[in-house]
């Protein structure tokens, strides 16, 4: 009898173990589902950040996302550290040739973070946007259904949301976010 209650809670352990083990190999967590899908971007409309040019309008806003052109929207922060890691990524993407030529925008969102910490950022690493807006409150990256920095979504040339992608960009998930580009560049 005393076997079997100490046999119990081991059999428990290893029942749980066994269930965390499988479910760890499944999915990938970068591919957070999101509810967002297929749906219109939310209604935004963001401040430039104060004292930063980029190549095209300042600020970021939902028409802006609606301009018959496939955008991709980076929602990020300089105290993020996969953010810093991810940067060249951006900076890469921003001068691939084959997005330029179908007229990809890079556009960013700067997600609860202090303006002068962003502007620094930007500065020292390069600025792969060619809008940028300052979400300080974080109002729009919740609308978006933001689980945390940094996180890209792929955006249809009439606002729909095509994809999202949860953590950084990097080799291991560069083809997804190519293949929902193309998906998203057709009609």
């Amino acid at each position: 009898m005393v076997r079997i209650v100490a046999a119990v809670p081991i059999l428990v352990f290893l029942g749980i173990a066994a269930l965390l083990a499988v479910r760890l190999g499944v999915d990938n967590p970068s591919l957070v589902p999101s509810a967002l899908i297929g749906r219109p971007v939310p209604q935004f409309a963001l401040a430039p950040l104060e004292g930063f040019a980029t190549p095209g309008p300042p600020g970021l806003s939902t028409a802006d996302l609606k301009a018959g052109h496939v955008t991709l929207v980076n929602v990020f922060a300089s105290w993020c550290v996969e953010c810093h890691n991810e940067h060249e990524a951006l900076m890469a993407l921003s001068r691939e040739p084959a997005l330029r030529q179908h007229g990809v925008k890079l556009t960013g969102i700067i997600y609860k973070d202090d303006p002068g910490r962003a502007r620094s950022y930007l500065n020292a690493k390069g600025n792969p946007f060619v809008r940028v807006g300052i979400d300080p409150s974080g109002r729009t990256g919740i609308d978006f259904g933001v689980y945390g920095v940094p996180e890209t979504y792929v955006v249809k040339g009439n606002g729909t949301i095509a994809y999202k992608l949860v953590g950084g960009i990097s080799d291991a998930t560069r083809p997804a976010l190519m293949a929902a580009i193309a998906s998203a560049q057709s009609p």
